[in-house]
């Protein structure tokens, strides 16, 4: 099994690898969660990967955007996050978790 559901050309599979790679880095996540809600978000979303408008973001951006909750006001990294609260992982039987 692929660790990524999502499909694209090798610019939207590096993001996806790099937005993993962030998100485990910044949020002190594994590896397979890092993977799993990157999944999860990219699942109902594929026709942007296919027009490769997630490339217009850095891997960070995504990493921010995928873990925080909807809502969120404001992405820059000097961002006062401590009200900031982060989506739940997906459910470990959810099929997202290919790690």
């Amino acid at each position: 099994m692929p660790e990524f559901l999502a499909t694209g050309d090798d610019r939207i599979m590096e993001l996806l690898t790099d937005t993993a790679d962030a998100m485990a880095a910044e949020f002190g996540l594994s590896r397979a969660e890092a993977v799993a809600r990157v999944n999860e978000y990219w699942s109902t979303r594929q026709d942007l990967l296919d027009d490769g408008l997630p490339t217009h973001e850095e891997a960070e951006y995504w990493a921010s955007f995928i873990y925080y909750a909807e809502g969120t006001p404001f992405w820059r990294k000097d961002a006062d996050r401590s009200a900031w609260r982060p989506r739940p992982a997906p459910a470990e039987d959810s099929g997202f978790w290919t790690v």
